[in-house]
């Protein structure tokens, strides 16, 4: 059935994960069946829930990117279960809503996502970065349910966007695009001519989130490119602009739900977060950017996000 509009509870196969071994991750530590019942989760207890996702299947792949995956939690949990409309039965719906990741080193984040709404089992989180998987490093949309577009060089995906966005006025069908950036990213090129080409098409169907955690793949971003103030040029571009804590989940749906009604303009919504967010010794450390915990590191993880 298509998912739209949650009251905030989430049905979900297990209550929690189990604390992984030290030695060895398997596929059971992504899910924790509950006899003869279905809990619910809110959404805050599903953030928590897709952060233990990343760090326990990167940890398991021994390679990935947890720390801009742990950033954008409350983003995808507020999108996939409660402003999103889109089928897990039928992920090629027409009608469905886009989510476009376009800082595809956050495919982890992604996957969990998916999985929890739906799109394949819980257990193939496991294969995560495995040959053969259908879960690699970066998003693959010609193998991954629910996977709009192939990732990999940054500053694409708005871009791409656009383009979908335009098919859906051409087609008229009334779906919207979300598409998930970086704040690293926004030193590209690219982003500030799609950037200006949404503007000047009136996409009003169109919402960007940038992930503004400030920290990009070697070091903070006022050290390597300052971007700011990055809201006031996304104003000057031409872009309904709302800044909002990313960790708030309440703050996240209202700017969410507010860009819906926005007309005649598109809309970025710049999400303050934190690096590594959730576990201690990854938040603001840029050495989480790509780097997997231990099996030690990941059970002090885990404990963290109970």
């Amino acid at each position: 059935m298509p998912l739209s509009g949650s009251d905030g509870l989430i049905p979900v196969n297990g209550s929690s994960l189990p604390p992984a071994s030290a030695e060895s991750i398997p596929a059971e530590a992504f899910t924790s069946k509950v006899a003869g019942r279905s809990p619910m989760l809110s959404l805050e207890e599903m953030a928590k829930r897709l952060r233990r996702h990343v760090v326990t299947m990167i940890a398991k792949a021994g390679s990935g990117h947890p720390g801009g995956s742990l950033s954008a939690a409350e983003t995808v949990t507020a999108l996939f279960f409660k402003v999103m409309r889109h089928d897990p039965t039928n992920p090629n719906w027409p009608e469905r809503d886009r989510f476009v990741l376009s800082k595809g080193h956050a495919a982890p984040l992604l996957y969990a996502v998916l999985a929890e709404s739906g799109y394949f089992p819980l257990e193939e989180l496991s294969t995560l970065r495995k040959l053969g998987s259908r879960l690699q490093g970066h998003t693959d949309r010609t193998s991954t349910p629910g996977v709009e577009m192939s990732a990999g060089a940054l500053g694409q995906g708005l871009s791409f966007s656009i383009g979908i966005a335009l098919a859906g006025r051409l087609d008229s069908r009334d779906y919207r695009v979300y598409t998930l950036l970086g704040d690293g990213e926004c030193d590209e090129g690219q982003i500030w001519e799609a950037a200006m080409a949404a503007s000047h098409f009136k996409l009003d169907n169109l919402v960007a989130i940038v992930d503004h955690n400030k920290q990009q793949l070697d070091g903070w971003n006022c050290d390597i490119m300052n971007i700011e103030p990055l809201a006031d040029k996304w104003h000057s571009f031409g872009w309904h602009t709302i800044e909002i804590d990313g960790h708030d989940l309440p703050q996240t749906i209202s700017a969410l739900e507010q860009a819906k009604m926005v007309k005649g303009q598109p809309t970025v919504i710049i999400a303050h977060t934190i690096k590594g967010k959730g576990v201690s010794f990854m938040e603001n450390n840029i050495a989480f950017h790509g780097q997997a915990p231990t099996p030690q590191e990941l059970e002090i993880a885990l404990k963290e996000l109970e």
